[in-house]
């Protein structure tokens, strides 16, 4: 194979290394788009879809790591949902500010130390991951979208509030517990029978 030639696999999905490929134009080349002081929408998801956040003291163990990276890297955060094996949420950088990357590494870091330290248990990972120092709690990568307008916003945050019902765990988004959407029914941004009290088209989001 030339060094210009990429394998099937690598052309059909360009973020996904064929399996045993060393090509290096088979590496994943992923760049995220960054613009200072923007709001974000974001997707991280745990690693094989394993059901971490089912467990109580994993999600204090979260909250703990994210206030204790927004201390030292500020960021606002709109909404938020938690579900057993995801989370999906909007941040808010300061001005001048662009490094969601270098936060999201230190939640993701910060939740692990202390997730294997408080007795929680990583899956195994390839030879090539552990290589690379990554431990089989959360996916390596995430998903991320810049909100560009107040209606990107609002489908971004309705998405947030309905995914409990989406995936099936509760009929009405105020039976979630680990929702924004309780906070934003107290502040009145929502009201407390929302969808219903609202015509509201499920938002189709990637996850």
């Amino acid at each position: 194979r030339s060094r210009n030639e990429t394998c099937r696999n690598c052309r059909l999905h360009p973020l996904v290394r064929a399996p045993g490929c060393a090509h290096d134009r088979c590496m994943p080349n992923y760049v995220r788009w960054r613009e200072k002081g923007a709001s974000y929408f974001f997707t991280v998801v745990a690693y094989k879809r394993r059901r971490i956040l089912s467990d109580a003291g994993a999600r204090r163990i979260l909250r703990r790591a994210m206030v204790h990276v927004r201390s030292g890297l500020p960021f606002d955060m709109l909404a938020c949902v938690l579900l057993p094996d995801h989370l999906h949420c909007i941040w808010v950088l300061p001005e001048g500010d662009d490094d969601f990357p270098r936060r999201w590494r230190q939640i993701k870091e910060r939740f692990t130390r202390g997730y294997l330290a408080g007795g929680g248990i990583a899956l195994p990972v390839t030879k090539q991951q552990e290589v690379q120092g990554r431990v089989g709690v959360w996916q390596p990568r995430y998903w991320e979208h810049r909100i560009r307008s107040e209606p990107d916003y609002l489908q971004h945050r309705d998405y947030i509030h309905l995914n409990p019902v989406k995936h099936g765990y509760v009929t009405a988004p105020e039976h979630w517990p680990w929702s924004s959407f309780h906070r934003h029914v107290a502040l009145g941004w929502l009201d407390p029978h929302w969808p219903g009290s609202s015509a509201v088209e499920m938002p189709t989001v990637r996850e």
